[in-house]
C-alpha cells in the first residue's frame, strides 16, 4: 500500500506524459510502457496529470479514467503525486478524493489565476486546504504559468496554518534567494519541516540542490540522468553530479521553451520507444523538419560528449 506523503519525500519525481495516439485518443499501452520506463529509470516518485501531461486538454471523465489507470499500474511501487489544480474548488475536491480513494500518496495544487495578493492567496488555499483535509498536498509555486506570486511571508503562513501541506515544489525565477530562505526557516526550527521539490525543467538543478533542496520533479526525458545526479549530491560528491549534468545541459534548456518544450519531450520519448506516438492535443506544438534536425543535433552533440566521458547514450539511441 502506497504511504502518503510526509516529510520524508526527497529524490526525483518525474512528471509523466499523458500519451496519445495519432487521432488523439489516450494510448493507455504507451502509458503503460512509460510507467515501467520509469521505474526503471529508477525514479523516486511519479506526478501524473501535471502541466506536462496536459492534463487541461482531458475532460474530467478522462482524468479520472486515466488517473485511475496509471496508479493501478503503478501499484504502489513509487508514491504519486495526482495534479488536481482547477479554478473550481468543488471541481478540485471531488477529483482529490478520487486520486486518495485510487491511492495517491497526495496531491498538487497551484494557485489559481486572478490571485494578486497575499491576503487573496491565503484566503483561497484556507478555503482549499480545509476541504481537503488529511489528504497531503503538494503547493507548486510556479509564477511564469500561474501568475500567482507567493512570497516567503505567505508560504511560511501556510505551512503553519494548514497540517496537510505536506510538499512546497518550488518553481519561481529567479528564485534561488527565495528557495535559501525558506531553506533557512525550516533548518532554524522557524518554519515546519516540509520538503522542498524543484522544477523548472531541471535548468538549476545543480545550484538548487546545493542550496537545500531535497528534490526534483519534471518532465526531462532523461529522468534517469537528474536521479544520477540527485544521488550523486545525495552521496556527497556534487563535483561529479555536476559534471554529469552539464553533459545534458544543451538538451535540458532546449525541452525547456515554454509551450513547445512538451513537442520536444514527447519526440524523444518516441525515439527512445517509449510511446508510440509524439502527438500532442489540440492546442499543442508539433515539430518541423528544422525543429527535429535541431534536435537531432543536440542527440549527437550528446553522443559525442558522453563517448569523450566514456558514457554510454542512454535508452533508445
Amino acid at each position: 500500500m502506497t504511504e502518503k506523503l510526509d516529510e520524508n519525500a526527497n529524490g526525483v519525481y518525474v512528471i509523466a506524459a499523458t500519451p496519445f495516439s495519432e487521432n488523439g485518443a489516450i494510448d493507455y499501452d504507451s502509458t503503460d510502457r512509460a510507467i515501467e520506463f520509469y521505474l526503471d529509470e529508477g525514479v523516486h516518485g511519479m506526478t501524473v496529470l501535471g502541466v506536462m501531461g496536459e492534463a487541461p486538454k482531458l475532460s474530467s471523465e478522462e482524468q479520472r479514467d486515466f488517473m485511475v489507470h496509471f496508479l493501478k499500474r503503478v501499484n504502489g511501487r513509487v508514491p504519486v503525486i495526482v495534479g488536481v489544480s482547477n479554478p473550481g474548488i468543488d471541481n478540485l475536491a471531488a477529483l482529490s478524493d478520487d486520486a486518495m480513494d485510487a491511492v495517491a500518496a497526495g496531491v498538487m495544487i497551484a494557485g489559481a489565476p486572478g490571485l494578486k495578493t497575499d491576503e487573496q492567496i491565503t484566503g483561497y488555499f484556507d478555503k482549499v486546504m480545509s476541504r481537503l483535509e488529511g489528504t497531503p498536498v503538494c503547493l507548486q509555486d510556479y509564477p511564469p504559468t500561474t501568475t500567482v506570486y507567493f512570497s516567503l511571508s505567505v508560504i511560511k503562513q501556510l505551512i503553519a496554518d494548514h497540517a496537510n501541506l505536506a510538499i512546497f515544489k518550488h518553481e519561481d525565477c529567479p528564485g534561488h534567494r527565495k528557495l535559501s530562505a525558506l531553506v533557512d526557516a525550516i533548518k532554524s526550527g522557524g518554519t515546519r519541516r516540509v520538503p522542498i521539490l524543484v522544477g523548472n525543467g531541471g535548468l538549476y538543478v545543480p545550484q538548487e540542490l546545493a542550496r537545500g533542496a531535497d528534490g526534483i520533479m519534471t518532465g526531462f526525458a532523461f529522468p534517469g540522468l537528474l536521479v544520477e545526479v540527485f544521488e550523486k549530491y545525495a552521496a556527497g560528491d556534487p563535483k561529479a553530479g555536476e559534471d554529469l549534468f552539464d553533459l545534458y545541459l544543451p538538451l535540458i534548456r532546449h525541452e525547456q521553451q515554454f509551450g513547445f518544450g512538451l513537442a520536444l519531450r514527447k519526440e524523444t520519448l518516441r525515439r527512445r520507444g517509449i510511446i508510440a506516438s509524439a502527438h500532442a492535443r489540440q492546442p499543442g506544438p508539433a515539430l518541423d523538419d528544422k525543429d527535429v534536425a535541431e534536435l537531432e543535433h543536440l542527440f549527437g552533440r550528446l553522443r559525442r560528449k558522453l563517448a569523450d566521458a566514456g558514457r554510454e547514450m542512454p535508452r533508445g539511441f
